[in-house]
């Protein structure tokens, strides 16, 4: 009967122990902020987007109409999707500012005023 105690006792022991060697511990890095931008001529849809430096982002692309791209010159992103197969573009914002992104494909007559808006914050 003592020996049943003890066992119960050492491993009760051992469960808290590794609680509280585990309590800071994360198996998995925080996932990154995944946000989908609805695509079509001549518009992005949310056409701004807050964000903050040094958080891991992941835009999700999709257009249902012709194929176009996204281009933020200031920030090196460049990407390409096609109708009905959606495109994820992810990076980690390195500086605070406000970035203007166009579509980077000729897509019609209103292609030139075709832009999302980064605001990236401390």
């Amino acid at each position: 009967m003592k020996s049943r105690v003890l066992v119960k006792t050492i491993f009760i022991s051992c469960l808290a122990i590794g609680s509280i060697a585990l309590s800071g511990f994360s198996s998995t890095p925080d996932a990154p902020q995944r946000i989908e931008v609805s695509v079509k001529k001549f518009a992005y849809t949310p056409a701004e987007i807050t964000l903050k430096k040094g958080e891991r982002v992941v835009l999700v692309l999709k257009t249902e109409d012709v194929t176009h791209g996204l281009k933020f010159k200031e920030l090196n992103l460049n990407t390409k999707f096609e109708k009905g197969k959606p495109s994820e573009l992810a990076f980690t914002p390195d500086k605070v500012g406000d970035f203007v992104g166009h579509c980077s494909v000729f897509c019609g007559s209103g292609h030139g005023s075709m832009t999302l808006t980064l605001h990236v914050t401390e």
